[in-house]
């Protein structure tokens, strides 16, 4: 069964960038959508940004302007370009692949922003 693997989370200070990566070990075929979502230290885990197959995306409105998802099939590899941090965008963050058949989640990857 297809994995994904995250990479690209760490420590950064209020203000910087970080940029997500998640790389599926195969192909996975008839993909409806591609997304990110995270979860924060007592909430919910909420959807941050969403890439569906024919190229439209959707962001929460916390993150519109700031985060940007993209995807490289090539490298079977969706990305998380996240500028302008804040603190409250400290959370777990988790890629995930819907395809007309499974549905896949990565293992979460670490954000933490703090000064």
């Amino acid at each position: 069964q297809v994995q994904l693997v995250e990479s690209g989370g760490g420590l950064v200070q209020p203000g910087g960038s970080l940029r997500l990566s998640c790389a599926a070990s195969g192909t996975i075929s008839r993909i409806r959508t591609k997304a990110w979502y995270r979860q924060g230290p007592g909430k919910q885990r909420e959807l941050v940004a969403a890439l569906a197959s024919g190229g439209d995306t959707n962001y929460a409105d916390s993150v519109k302007g700031r985060f940007t998802i993209s995807a490289d099939s090539s490298k079977n590899t969706m990305y998380l370009q996240m500028n302008s941090l804040k603190p409250e965008d400290t959370a777990v963050y988790y890629c995930f692949i819907k395809s007309w058949f499974y549905d896949y989640w990565g293992q979460g990857t670490q954000v933490t922003v703090s000064s």
